[in-house]
């Protein structure tokens, strides 16, 4: 909400819900192992970052994420998991055996590239599957129609 009111100048309800979300993923790698000063250090981060990936980052890369599911959760799990090496340290309130930080740190941020490695290979053979059985895209002809009516023969608003 502070990121979205700071950048545009009043918050919106969808930047609220968003940061609830952002906090609540970020905080989740992390729940049983870190302090509640921790916890809100973790949320009010992811609420930024995901603001910030959710918006200008999405816009520079261009991808098509309609329901920020990436700038939310992907890069909010990503955030959390890095972040829980920080704060899991009993020294910042943790409840972890965390003795070296940076150290436990490289060891999440090992564990998160490993995960980002594995995703991405298990869904492109996921998306190559589909793709041969039944396409990824619907054509021209149906979006411009639109799926309510070409997919499901219903319509979705009597307008």
């Amino acid at each position: 909400m502070f990121a979205e009111w700071v950048t545009h100048g009043k918050p919106s309800a969808l930047g609220i819900a968003s940061g609830v979300v952002a906090g609540l993923v970020a905080i989740t790698p992390a729940a049983g192992t870190v302090g509640p000063m921790g916890a809100l250090i973790i949320g009010l981060a992811a609420g930024v970052v995901c603001f910030f990936c959710a918006t200008t980052l999405k816009r520079k890369l261009g991808y098509d994420d309609s329901l920020d599911a990436f700038g939310v959760h992907g890069i909010g799990g990503i955030l959390g998991a890095i972040l829980t090496g920080v704060f899991a340290a009993p020294a910042l309130g943790g409840f972890g055996t965390v003795t070296d930080v940076a150290a436990q740190v490289w060891i999440q941020c090992k564990g998160v590239g490993f995960t980002v490695i594995y995703t991405a290979i298990v869904t492109f053979i996921i998306l190559k599957v589909l793709d041969a059985v039944m396409g990824l895209r619907v054509t021209e002809e149906e979006e411009a129609v639109g799926l309510d009516l070409a997919q499901h023969n219903e319509r979705g608003y009597n307008l």
